[in-house]
């Protein structure tokens, strides 16, 4: 499986998109246009200083939101060629353990926020690898969850305990709509839930992500 090959995918994807809608199109992120977002991607790999902020909190996320800020307000030409160029040499081998996840999840945050849309088909091997990265990061991103037995599960029936103390509950998805539902995409991912109600309730509307 081609984690660097599934990265770049997505990345032209996610570019070919934004061509196609716009700046000011909507996205699943809170209070972010598809500028902020694309500015955002562009800060990520081009201006690690100034994506300090994506992390840590305080004057590190002060000076990354005025960052993002300024970068949205360029030529959006300009902030598509860069993203389409890829990350910095430095970064070019590790592209597909660093983007793969981030540019499947934001083509989506662009896919879903814009009219009528269906789950994508064959990505079988994209499922795959991004299904490894959760039964790797599921831990963290439930990390403020409390008292919580989380297993993900695929329609295949493959499952992954992510935590084993607490109120049991269960997510039933492809691996992409679950890293959707994980990062917060709730409300526009695929994905069954089952278990203890209270646990199910939390899972619903607790703090996910990373």
């Amino acid at each position: 499986m081609n984690a660097q090959y599934w990265a770049q995918i997505e990345r032209q994807k996610l570019c070919d998109l934004l061509e196609v809608i716009g700046p000011e199109a909507p996205t699943l992120c809170e209070g972010w246009s598809t500028a902020h977002l694309a500015a955002h991607l562009v800060l990520r790999e081009r201006k690690p200083l100034a994506a300090l902020g994506i992390i840590f909190g305080g004057a590190f996320a002060r000076h990354t939101k005025r960052t993002t800020e300024r970068l949205a307000a360029k030529p959006f030409e300009g902030l598509i060629r860069k993203l389409r160029k890829g990350p910095p040499l430095l970064l070019k081998r590790i592209d597909g353990q660093m983007n793969v996840l981030e540019y499947t999840i934001h083509h989506e945050d662009i896919r879903r926020a814009v009219g009528e849309w269906e789950e994508r088909k064959d990505l079988d091997e994209l499922q795959e690898i991004i299904w490894k990265i959760q039964k790797r990061s599921g831990q963290l991103m439930a990390r403020k969850l409390e008292d919580i037995d989380l297993t993900l599960s695929r329609p295949s029936g493959e499952t992954a305990r992510i935590s084993e103390t607490g109120r049991q509950v269960t997510l039933v998805g492809e691996p992409i709509e679950l890293a959707l539902f994980m990062t917060g995409r709730r409300e526009k991912s695929l994905v069954e839930i089952s278990g203890d109600d209270s646990a199910i309730t939390e899972m619903r509307l607790g703090n996910l992500g990373y």
